[in-house]
C-alpha cells in the first residue's frame, strides 16, 4: 500500500491509540475541529441546536453523516411503517426537537396555522374526553427544517460514512470519514477533535429468528417483510387480488400496519383477510402495583407514549437517576415493553373487522415458517390453549422493531474493541450522568453518546424527542464546565427564545 494512498494501514487498524505522525504517514488528510458529532439524525441535530443557542460558532463543529438532512432517517422510518407525512406520530405536544423550550407547543402552532381551536380543545380535554394530542409528521419535519436553517446546520454538515473513532496520543480523538466517491484525492479523511458525540441510531432491522431463518433459507425478500423496510408492494398486490396477510407484533407499528390494511380494505372494497399473531395476549389492565398498572385488552397493552410521562421529567426519571444498575434494570422491565396508544378511531376499526370476521387475532407461539405446495407461506403455531395450527398467507409483515445490538454497528463495535467503552446491563453503551461514554475518556477529550445506544443507563426515555433533548442539555452542561460553551441562564434563555420566535440566528 502506498503511503500516499490516504487509506487505513494495518498499523492503524490494529492500534487503539493513534499518534499524529501515524495518521499522516498513511496519507490521510487531517482536519482540526473542536467538536464532531457522528450520525446526522435528530440526536446530532438537537446537540448542535443546543450548542448554537449557547453561543458556539458553526466553525467549531461538524456533523458527519450519510444523510442529506437531520430528519431524513426519521422520515423514512415513519413513512415505511405507515406514518406518512399527513399522519400523526406518537409524541407529546410539547416535545419539539426544534424548540428546547417547548413553547409554543405543536398544538398551539397547529391551531394558529389552521385558524382552529380544535387542537387546543384536544389538549385541554386529553385524555379524559379526547385522545392525547400528537403532531403530524409533516409539522415535525417542517419545523426542524426551519431550525436547521436558522442555526446554520448545513454549514456544519460533512457528508460521508464514518468508519471509526480512535483515541489520539496526547488527548482527544481521530474520527475517520469516508467521503462520497469522487469528492477528493484520498479514500479517507481524519477529523482531529477534543470532543466527539455519537448519535448513530439503530444498527439495522430486527427480525424474529424464525423469519430470519426462512428469509435466508428461501432467499425471500418480497413476501416476508419488516415493517421498517419498504413494503408498499404488499398493499399494492392486495389491491389487485384477494389475499391473506399475517401480521406479527403488538406495538405502535403493528397498529399502524393494521390501520393501513383496514383503510385499504374499506376504502377500495377489498377482500383482504388479516391474521394477527400475538406472542403475549393482554386481556385487561396489568402491572405489579396499583400505581404502575397499564390498561390493556384484545391482545394489546395501551400507553399513550413510548414511556410513562414521569419517565420524561417526573418521579420515574428521578428514580432512574438515583438507582443502581440492577434496580434500573428491574424498573425498566416494569415500565418498558411493547405498547400502543388507545385511539378511538382505530379501536372502532378493529371492532368492525372482528364483526366482519376478516380480522383474526391469534395468541400463539410460532414454531417455523415454510412453503405450501402452491408456493404460499405457511406459519406453524403452537398454543397452550389450543391445538397446533397452520396459517396459510400471501404475505407476512414483521412489526417487532429495530435492532439495537452494538456489535451490529461498525462504529460502536470498534469503540468496544479499541475505544475503552463497555456495555451496561442492557447491552448498550455505559454512560455517565452527562452522557459521557465511560472508559472512552482520553486526556482532556470526552466522547459522548445519546439515543438508542445509551438505553439502560440513568435516563429511561433516551429514544424519544425529549430524550434526545435531555441528553443534549446534559452534554452541553458538561461542555460548559470544560470551557467549550457558555451557560444558559434565564437572561440568555429568554433572549434566545425571542430570536427563535423571530427566526433570527443564535447570537
Amino acid at each position: 500500500m502506498s503511503v500516499s494512498s490516504g487509506d487505513l494501514t494495518p498499523e492503524l487498524l490494529h492500534s487503539s491509540l493513534w499518534g499524529d505522525a501515524l495518521v499522516e504517514a498513511a496519507g490521510i488528510p487531517v482536519y482540526d475541529m473542536q467538536l464532531v458529532t457522528v450520525g446526522g439524525g435528530l440526536g446530532s441535530f438537537t446537540l448542535l441546536d443546543v450548542l448554537r443557542i449557547r453561543g458556539v460558532a458553526t466553525s467549531a463543529m461538524r456533523v458527519l453523516s450519510t444523510s442529506d438532512s437531520p430528519w431524513q432517517t426519521w422520515e423514512y422510518l415513519t413513512r415505511v411503517s405507515q406514518l406518512p407525512a399527513h399522519e400523526r406520530i406518537r409524541s407529546d405536544s410539547g416535545a419539539r426537537p426544534d424548540n428546547i423550550w417547548g413553547f409554543p407547543s405543536y398544538a398551539v402552532q397547529e391551531a394558529w396555522q389552521d385558524r382552529s381551536v380544535r387542537p387546543l380543545l384536544q389538549v385541554l380535554t386529553e385524555p379524559v374526553m379526547a385522545d392525547f394530542y400528537s403532531p403530524k409528521a409533516a409539522l415535525v419535519m417542517r419545523t426542524v427544517q426551519r431550525e436547521a436553517d436558522r442555526i446554520g446546520y448545513w454549514q456544519m454538515l460533512a457528508k460521508g460514512q464514518v468508519r471509526m473513532v480512535r483515541k489520539r496520543l496526547g488527548g482527544g480523538y481521530f474520527t475517520i470519514l469516508t467521503p462520497p466517491a469522487g469528492s477528493g484525492p484520498t479514500k479517507r479523511v481524519a477529523l482531529r477533535s477534543r470532543f466527539v458525540h455519537l448519535a448513530v441510531g439503530y444498527p439495522g432491522l430486527k427480525f424474529l429468528d424464525d423469519l430470519q431463518e426462512f428469509r435466508q433459507r428461501q432467499g425471500e425478500r418480497y413476501r416476508v417483510v419488516n415493517a421498517y423496510e419498504p413494503h408498499e408492494h404488499v398493499y399494492d398486490q392486495l389491491s389487485k387480488r384477494p389475499g391473506v396477510v399475517v401480521v406479527r407484533g403488538a406495538g405502535i407499528v403493528a397498529s399502524r400496519v393494521l390501520q393501513r390494511l383496514i383503510d385499504d380494505r374499506e376504502r377500495y372494497g377489498l377482500r383482504t383477510q388479516i391474521v394477527h399473531l400475538f406472542r403475549t395476549y393482554v386481556t385487561g389492565s396489568h402491572g405489579p402495583h396499583a400505581f404502575m398498572r397499564r390498561k390493556g385488552g384484545d391482545g394489546w397493552a395501551y400507553q399513550a407514549f413510548t414511556m410513562p410521562k414521569s419517565a420524561f421529567g417526573g418521579q420515574l426519571k428521578a428514580q432512574f437517576r438515583r438507582a443502581t444498575p440492577e434496580r434500573r434494570a428491574r424498573l425498566a422491565s416494569l415500565v418498558a415493553g411493547t405498547t400502543t396508544p388507545k385511539l378511538s378511531g382505530w379501536q372502532e376499526q378493529l371492532r368492525r373487522a372482528r364483526r366482519g370476521n376478516w380480522y383474526h387475532p391469534v395468541h400463539a407461539e410460532v414454531e417455523r415458517i415454510d412453503l405450501a405446495p402452491d408456493g404460499r407461506l405457511v406459519t406453524y403455531t403452537n398454543s397452550a390453549n389450543s391445538a397446533p395450527m397452520q396459517h396459510v398467507s400471501d404475505f407476512i409483515i414483521d412489526c417487532t422493531g429495530l435492532e439495537a445490538d452494538m456489535p451490529e454497528h461498525r462504529v460502536l463495535d470498534d469503540l468496544l474493541r479499541h475505544g475503552g467503552a463497555r456495555p451496561n446491563k442492557a447491552g448498550r453503551l455505559q454512560v455517565g450522568e452527562h452522557f459521557e461514554v465511560l472508559g472512552a475518556e482520553n486526556g482532556d477529550g470526552v466522547l459522548y453518546a445519546s439515543g438508542a445506544a445509551t438505553a439502560g443507563n440513568h435516563f429511561l426515555a433516551v429514544d424519544s424527542f425529549i430524550g434526545m433533548q435531555t441528553a443534549a442539555l446534559d452534554i452541553a452542561d458538561d461542555l460548559a464546565g470544560r470551557g467549550f460553551c457558555g451557560g444558559l441562564g434565564p437572561v440568555r434563555s429568554v433572549s434566545q427564545w425571542i430570536r427563535w420566535a423571530a427566526n433570527r440566528g443564535p447570537a
